[in-house]
């Protein structure tokens, strides 16, 4: 009998080497950032590594299972996940645990989790699925506004705990939406208009705090960013410290594990700030090889996303990519200075396990579109 050419599936092998390699990488980085702290808090070097440890293999582990579903499934979930997100929104701002004045986690039973991390997969499906839906009819204004209208409310809930991720959520919906539509020129323009609020960001701010639209800790963040030698002992503090980790490293940096900066000088190390323990241990070689990784994985999204058996697997993966995108430089950006610190974790990375746990679940839903994707022989 004459064999016949069967489809055989694509399954993105080079996008799954690419996340074990970050969070194992990330662990080590973890641990290396974390040790000094770590120790004195808990009497145990390894503590934070552990824990990291333990929700990526169960985060790995999920979203191997997620990568062998069909992906047109989840567009069934999709409106309930998008409300069940305004609820965990509105019940941690009321029975959220209070850290620092803000209220960001939920706990549930035994669990606590940031809902914000939810918030972004459940919109990312919405928009994906509403979009498709809309067809070509996406290219009118009143159905882009459609769009930013199920974006905005829901961002700017989780803006009032949480700026960076409120940003991060618009961030997700004007990607999709550019990448959907036709009209390009409107999204030229915020782009020079965000630019425009960057350069004006000093007076702008205080004109904002003002008529209340800022709180005065958002207006001292701005304040600090412009100039962090003015705030040695206070707001720029972080700050100083984490670019005084950056340039100590040069080149190649100290080496593995030789970090000054994180004997208690760079607060939550392990967190926010690692790039710069990253620069400080492994030089510019190691923060330029990091950032080509995030590069090389945004390229495996965009390969995905263009050969996609439909549309809506396509804006699922440009939603994950524009996710991880703007989450990886939102990050850089913080540590460097160049934009006011918003407290943002580097993606599998940084210490999180609600971060890991639901990004990893993002790359089982981009895997099991790249396997849907056919392959002639």
């Amino acid at each position: 009998m004459a064999k016949h050419n069967k489809p055989r599936r694509f399954y993105d092998y080079s996008l799954l080497f690419c996340i074990i390699f970050l969070t194992a990488f990330g662990l080590v980085m973890i641990y290396s950032a974390s040790s000094y702290t770590a120790q004195l808090k808990f009497d145990n070097a390894s503590y934070f590594m552990m824990r990291q440890l333990k929700i990526a293999a169960l985060g790995l582990g999920a979203a191997i299972v997620i990568s062998k579903l069909d992906y047109h499934w989840y567009a069934r979930f999709a409106v309930l996940a998008y409300l069940l997100s305004y609820v965990l929104m509105i019940a941690v701002s009321i029975f959220g645990k209070d850290i620092n004045g803000k209220k960001r986690w939920l706990k549930l039973g035994p669990v606590s989790f940031q809902p914000t991390e939810f918030v972004k997969i459940a919109l990312i499906v919405l928009l994906a699925a509403v979009i498709t839906q809309m067809g070509k009819k996406i290219n009118s204004w009143k159905n882009m506004a459609v769009i930013m209208a199920l974006a905005v409310p829901i961002a700017g809930i989780v803006a009032a705990n949480n700026l960076s991720s409120g940003i991060i959520i618009v961030g997700i919906a004007f990607v999709m939406l550019f990448v959907a539509t036709k009209k390009q020129w409107p999204f030229y323009l915020c782009g020079v208009a965000a630019l425009g609020v960057v350069a004006t960001a000093g007076p702008l701010a205080t004109a904002l705090e003002k008529i209340g639209l800022l709180k005065p800790y958002q207006l001292s963040r701005i304040h600090v960013w412009l100039d962090p030698e003015a705030y040695p002992m206070d707001g720029g503090y972080q700050v100083l410290q984490g670019l005084y980790a950056i340039g100590s490293g040069g080149l190649v940096g100290k080496g593995l594990g030789e970090s000054i900066q994180k004997m208690g000088f760079v607060p939550e190390a392990q967190n926010d700030m690692i790039f710069s323990i990253i620069c400080e241990e492994l030089g510019l070689f190691g923060a330029v090889s990091v950032i080509l990784i995030f590069l090389f994985m945004i390229y495996r999204f965009m390969l995905i996303a263009n050969n996609a058996p439909d549309l809506f697997g396509s804006l699922l993966v440009v939603g994950v990519m524009a996710h991880i995108a703007i989450q990886v430089i939102l990050n850089i950006a913080v540590v460097t200075n160049t934009i006011p610190n918003t407290g943002i974790t580097l993606p599998f990375i940084s210490y999180g396990g609600t971060s890991v746990l639901f990004l990893m679940m993002e790359m089982g839903m981009v895997l099991s579109v790249s396997n849907q994707i056919k392959l002639e022989k």
